[in-house]
């Protein structure tokens, strides 16, 4: 579904990644990991459209979309979620899950300033969509709440819902786990499989080790801007060069 050929990103004279090379495979959960500092998130930055990347090519479904802007990738079926949480705080909880499904919307200005009925019809769909995936990641009940009252592991919800009702075929999540209790992890997880077995492939950066063990069907470990490793779970704990660049190697 993604490939990632020979990413090389330079900023002035550092070297945040080098020439890195792997692919995403279509109905899976793939994990990015790597200590601080290994360039995880200047990547998703480059395969989401934020950055343009100094060399390389990002592939998805066939295409090149080096360079496309992100408003576009989420038109492709490409979509992505923040470390740190990126909400409309002034609006409800189901404001915001109806900004993402109004980017398949198909009523422009006109029709919805004068109200035609072709308008309202597609507005009363898309309030009983949100309802929809609030319902399905569990904050349903919090639909009229204003996001900015929100406590931070209802706010990263909403985020993944918002997200989902774009209705992508990818979706790259920056740290879904950051600042998440334990119970709330274990709901993460829950729901990340859910999206998988929706038919939503899932690439996520996280540094909770226990949880990428625990969904991920392949992980790629970057280090120092570069690949170091790719493979299943099992591959990547008995992987020498990756404890040894976590724990550092004891000669």
């Amino acid at each position: 579904m993604l490939e990632l050929q020979g990413i090389t990103q330079i900023f002035g004279g550092v070297t945040a990644l080098n020439d890195v090379s792997f692919s995403i495979h279509a109905d899976q959960i793939t994990g990015v990991i790597g200590p601080n500092g290994a360039g995880k998130t200047t990547l998703f930055n480059i395969v989401t459209g934020i950055y343009q990347q100094t060399r390389g090519q990002v592939i998805f479904e066939g295409s090149d979309i080096s360079g496309i802007p992100v408003e576009r990738l989420a038109a492709k079926g490409m979509v992505r979620t923040f470390q740190n949480i990126e909400l409309f705080g002034q609006m409800t909880v189901l404001e915001n899950v109806m900004v993402g499904l109004h980017s398949k919307s198909k009523s422009g200005l006109f029709a919805c300033s004068f109200k035609a009925p072709w308008a309202i019809t597609e507005e009363r769909r898309i309030r009983e969509e949100a309802h929809e995936w609030l319902r399905f990641v569990g904050i349903e009940q919090l639909a009229d709440v204003q996001a900015s009252n929100l406590p931070f592991g209802k706010g990263r919800m909403l985020e993944i819902a918002r997200a989902m009702a774009c209705k992508p075929r990818l979706i790259l999540m920056d740290e879904p786990a950051a600042g998440l209790n334990s119970q709330e992890t274990v709901g993460l997880a829950e729901l990340i499989r859910k999206i998988r077995d929706l038919g939503v492939t899932v690439v996520l950066v996280e540094h909770d080790m226990e949880l990428v063990m625990d969904i991920c069907d392949r992980i790629v470990v970057l280090n120092l801007g570069q690949k170091l490793a790719e493979g299943t779970p099992r591959e990547i704990q008995d992987n020498p060069e990756v404890i040894a660049a976590y724990l550092g190697d004891d000669e």
